[in-house]
């Protein structure tokens, strides 16, 4: 016998669930983050406690309504862990571009919706670390996301 324990592969109904979920979150973070130059940066730790990164930039416009992602690649490499990561915990930071030094909020994943981060956590996440040349980002309370509306029932519910 095994000493692992055999992993279950969810049906489509859960996959296409989790889909949606990451879809709506991310629609939620868009409409909050508003016009500008941002970077999205997720850190999610794994069952096995290693960490999973992902990193993507976007240009958001709202008159009118345009979304632009920089990289497509690095897009769907931060999609896929934020479907996953909304099953249990993790971090997703935005830093939008702002003169004279860039701005950040973060949120912390848990229960499978996105919550405004502790600010004191997040400066703590962002300040670089000492002898590195690295842009200070001005830190900000996260927006609370509200829970859009979507017509599947979640099945964690």
């Amino acid at each position: 016998m095994s000493a692992r324990p055999e992993l279950t592969h969810p049906g489509d109904d859960a996959i296409a669930a989790a889909m949606s979920r990451t879809l709506t979150a991310l629609t939620a973070v868009f409409q909050a983050l508003g016009d500008g130059q941002h970077a999205l940066n997720l850190v999610a730790e794994r069952t096995d406690d290693a960490f999973v990164r992902g990193r993507t930039d976007l240009s958001i416009g709202t008159d009118p309504i345009r979304l632009a992602v920089l990289d497509e690649d690095e897009f769907c490499a931060l999609r896929a862990p934020l479907v996953f990561a909304l099953e249990g915990s993790a971090v997703l930071v935005a830093t939008t571009a702002a003169e004279p030094d860039p701005r950040a909020c973060g949120w912390t994943i848990r229960g499978g919706w996105l919550h405004p981060m502790d600010t004191a956590a997040l400066q703590a996440a962002v300040l670089p670390c000492p002898d590195v040349s690295a842009v200070t980002r001005q830190v900000y309370d996260a927006p609370v996301l509200p829970h859009l509306d979507t017509d599947e029932e979640d099945p964690r519910a």
